[in-house]
């Protein structure tokens, strides 16, 4: 009976692992490009506030390789405002050979109700923006 148990994972709180072969670099990008506000730092990772509870841990990998999938995405309320300021830090948004994507790299759902966006980090993790309603 789910009612009768406690629930353990809704009331954690997330936690996401990038792997970085340069944490420099990808300290730059997190920290300035996305200015996600750093709370801890040592010899082990960097620790990210992403909000809403969640942190992001930084860490090195020598040997790490990039997906071609998505690592780390945000639901944010106007997609084309923080394109256009990701844009201004040099940041550039992928278009693959989708039907509902234009040129910019905006992916829209048939309906309308969702917009989508991807780009890479320093070490080649995809990540997104997602806009709905």
């Amino acid at each position: 009976m789910k009612g009768d148990t406690m629930a353990i994972v809704p009331e954690a709180r997330a936690i996401t692992f990038i792997s970085t072969t340069d944490r420099a670099r990808a300290e730059a990008f997190y920290g300035d490009v996305l200015e996600l506000p750093e709370l801890s730092l040592d010899e082990y990772a960097t620790i990210y506030d992403m909000g809403g509870g969640a942190i992001l841990r930084l860490t090195s990998n020598r040997e790490w390789e990039s997906h071609e999938y998505t690592v780390l995405g945000w639901s944010i309320p106007d997609i084309q405002t923080t394109m256009a300021q990701l844009r201004a830090k040099g940041v550039e948004f992928l278009v693959f050979d989708e039907e509902n994507q234009d040129v910019g790299g905006l992916w829209t759902s048939v309906d309308g109700a969702m917009k989508a966006a991807w780009f890479r980090d320093p070490d080649g993790n995809l990540l997104s923006l997602t806009q709905t309603g």
